[in-house]
């Protein structure tokens, strides 16, 4: 007996973690700022700690009562019903939960590349298949609609990341409204949201009222801190409604992990610090660093850093011998202390992605990364 045929299927490469990388180096963990995952600099919400803590003592319960309490108080966030909110185990878990509601065996999905590999790895999962469209740095990795619909071909679902992993980059709604209007009528467009708080800009939320073709994926993993509780949501068309209970895993969304997000909604003090401490990061790696990058409406930046390497005839030779030069500055910058993320599993082998960190860990990540780049 074997497993079916996996040999289509990618792995998902995560950002390093600071304990497997201290143990590599032999390297005090406390020494390390890890800048790789786009985790929230501060940890988690103090409110969302303190929730954590008091419901450890009733983890033995399923997650009822507090599942309908965050689902209705994120209904009412947002302005729909709360059969409109499919609360998942992770961002990821809600993008399953999708794909069972939409996918037949062989059925396309679009995906962007470079992209999430997630999307395509939960639709293979569930026995779709996936198509790409391509996000050109020539164009600096613009995002409209005539990029995403010049590659549609009637594709079943329909993935947009706005703002967008590596990227940063950010869909305008009139895109996505122009993307949900010139699919077909059995097209699901979603809009992952992951990092919608870290811009001032309306979210697709605004479409899902109107429309039973475009849904909008957010978590609680990036400004909230919760990205080791696992929890997620989707906000769905109203006829998608009755499906949830269809598809979804029972009591995906744990009682620790739902009390903890009902605590992180009313943080505003929490979110408001994370947000402005990112953007005071990515504006201080844009004036700084002596590297190419994007302008990010995320909580990280992505720089260009193989340019800055060949221009250098004493690392040339090594370079042609390596995996590509990201790798080769991620390397050297852990050795430094420093953990970034590596983008040659996104395709991009001459970038490095920075998350956005603590003004401290910033100015460290730039000072070193410029050390790096000028050795």
């Amino acid at each position: 007996m074997e497993p079916r045929d996996l040999s289509s299927h990618t792995v998902y490469q995560a950002g390093r973690g600071i304990e497997e990388v201290a143990r590599e180096l032999g390297l005090d963990p406390d020494d390390l700022v890890k800048l790789a995952s786009n985790e929230n600099p501060f940890g988690p919400s103090p409110a969302a700690v303190e929730a954590i803590r008091e419901t450890a003592a009733s983890a033995s319960s399923y997650p009822k009562a507090s599942h309908a309490d965050l689902t209705e108080e994120l209904a009412d966030e947002w302005g729909v019903s709360p059969a409109q909110i499919w609360l998942g185990n992770g961002g990821d878990g809600v993008l399953d939960y999708l794909a069972r509601a939409t996918l037949e065996p062989g059925d396309e999905v679009l995906v962007p590349d470079p992209g999430f590999a997630y999307y395509g790895m939960s639709a293979r999962f569930h026995h779709g298949e996936v198509a790409e469209y391509h996000l050109s740095k020539d164009e600096g990795f613009a995002l409209n609609s005539e990029t995403v619909l010049a590659d549609y071909s009637g594709q079943r679902i329909v993935h947009l990341t706005s703002p967008h992993n590596p990227t940063g980059k950010r869909f305008e709604l009139d895109a996505v409204e122009e993307i949900a209007d010139e699919t077909g009528d059995d097209t699901l467009v979603v809009v992952d949201e992951a990092y919608g708080e870290f811009h001032d800009g309306p979210s697709a939320v605004e479409l899902v009222d109107e429309r039973d073709d475009v849904a909008v994926l957010r978590t609680f993993s990036k400004v909230h801190g919760l990205a080791g509780v696992r929890l997620g949501y989707g906000v769905v068309p109203e006829e998608w409604a009755d499906a949830y209970a269809r598809v979804n895993t029972p009591f995906a969304a744990s009682e620790i992990a739902c009390r903890a997000g009902l605590a992180a909604l009313d943080d505003d003090d929490h979110a408001e610090k994370t947000v402005e401490t990112a953007a005071w990061a990515r504006e201080y790696m844009y004036e700084h660093l002596d590297a190419p990058t994007w302008e990010s409406n995320a909580n990280f930046v992505l720089a260009e850093v193989g340019d800055v390497l060949e221009s250098s005839d004493s690392r040339a030779s090594q370079n042609s011998e390596s995996s590509g030069p990201a790798s080769e500055v991620a390397d050297e910058l852990q050795r430094r202390g420093v953990i970034v993320r590596d983008c040659s599993s996104f395709g991009l082998p001459e970038c490095i992605r920075i998350t956005c960190g603590t003004k401290d860990e910033t100015r460290r990540a730039v000072s070193e990364l410029n050390e790096v780049l000028s050795s």
